[in-house]
């Protein structure tokens, strides 16, 4: 099964193709939905078709783009009552407010603002539906390539420091790590960002095997949260995990404390991602962050939040200052999944020989809930912020400096 989350066909310049994975139906089923302007986008984003803030980014540049493309085709102008091409400038305002209806799909994660930004100081500057067309093609073009390139260099750089920390330890055995949420190559390009450091100690693990060294550090073992209530930890993260063949656990979000505690391998390092990082260095991420982060502070785990420059938000400077996305009550009373035999657990298929979704309620219909998608993290409890510009850590008064980022 492909881990690809985002198939962008560029083969034809004049009819580009994009279609992302509904990660709603993994991990019994891949499948493939067409993007094809911003109305899409916009569905996708929301219903979390797909998820994780580089990918988020990612589509809604192409949701923008395809739309884009759609003001040069004249059967799509002819059927379509919003846009009005003979005023380019009218056009362009337009543009913009499809902009602000995409951005309000996800409101927590600030890669997809970010992008926004920078597509609309492009509308700004064209002069034309062509010109307008090229720039943003070449700008998403380079959004996509860069993410899987610094996904790669944010792996290695955050290995890379972890292991010279366990050297100024005098630590030369196996370890664990946690993670939580999904931050691999089901929310970005590629490689992944928090899930990307995990593969880089996993490479690291199995050359230093290779090549016969003993007593060094190296990551035998990941213990992924489930990540409730969407189950990002046990739909994505867990099927991430055995398609590289990396050894891992899954374990319920409810047991950290008592794994760490129990645990025949000490498990020294937690990396986890971000749909935001502010001035100081206060993250916002998946819901269950902020616990497991002070669980990991309690029992002396480095605790990292692993991030490319697009998630960092300069102009918020302190966590109170994040808009916290609430999700609807259904997604928490309700579980979503295959339906399995109840004896065997193997899918139940439908007459196409499809494994079947279906919704089980765990609450009663009645009961009010409180649903945050995310919560935030303050700095203090995070011991370093892994870029593709290196490992931020704080100084010796407890402060993050973020400047080279912003």
């Amino acid at each position: 099964m492909s881990l690809e989350s985002i198939k962008f066909d560029k083969s034809d310049r004049q009819n580009l193709q994009v279609g992302i994975l509904d990660q709603l139906l993994l991990p019994y089923v891949t499948k493939y939905i067409p993007i094809t302007n911003i109305d899409d986008g916009f569905r996708s984003i929301q219903t979390m078709q797909v998820r994780g803030a580089p990918a988020i980014a990612m589509v809604g540049a192409l949701s923008v783009l395809l739309e884009i493309q759609l003001l040069g085709s004249e059967s799509y102008m002819k059927e379509q009552s919003f846009y009005d091409t003979a005023d380019w400038n009218k056009t362009k305002t337009q543009l913009q407010e499809r902009l602000d209806y995409l951005l309000s799909s996800r409101p927590t994660a600030v890669n997809l603002g970010n992008a926004l930004k920078d597509i609309a100081v492009l509308i700004n500057n064209a002069d034309s539906v062509t010109s307008l067309n090229e720039a943003v093609y070449e700008y998403t073009c380079k959004l996509l390539e860069n993410d899987l390139k610094d996904n790669v260099t944010m792996g290695n750089n955050g290995a890379t420091h972890l292991l010279s920390l366990l050297e100024k330890e005098d630590y030369h055995s196996d370890f664990g790590v946690l993670t939580i949420c999904n931050t691999g190559s089901l929310a970005t390009a590629g490689y992944g960002t928090a899930l990307g450091v995990i593969r880089s100690l996993w490479e690291d693990s199995q050359k230093k095997s290779t090549s016969g060294e003993k007593d060094v550090a190296k990551m035998a073992h990941v213990f992924p949260l489930e990540t409730r209530p969407y189950n990002q930890g046990s739909r994505l993260t867990a099927y991430e995990l055995i398609h590289d063949h990396i050894p891992s656990t899954l374990i319920p979000d409810s047991s950290i404390a008592y794994k760490i505690s129990s645990s025949d391998l000490p498990i020294k390092a937690a990396f986890v991602g971000a749909d935001r990082i502010v001035r100081n260095g206060d993250t916002a991420n998946k819901i269950g962050t902020f616990q497991l982060a002070v669980l990991c502070k309690q029992f002396g785990i480095k605790f990292f939040v692993v991030a490319p420059k697009t998630t960092i938000d300069n102009k918020t400077p302190a966590g109170d200052g994040i808009i916290v996305e609430e999700r609807k009550p259904e997604e928490f009373k309700l579980v979503t999944g295959t339906l399995v035999h109840p004896v065997d657990f193997t899918p139940i298929l439908d007459d196409d020989k499809k494994p079947v979704s279906a919704k089980v309620g765990v609450a009663p219909p009645d009961m009010d809930v409180w649903n945050p998608s995310f919560d935030v993290t303050p700095h203090e409890f995070i011991d370093g912020i892994v870029t593709e510009v290196g490992v931020f850590t704080k100084d010796s008064n407890g402060n993050f400096n973020l400047d080279a980022l912003f």
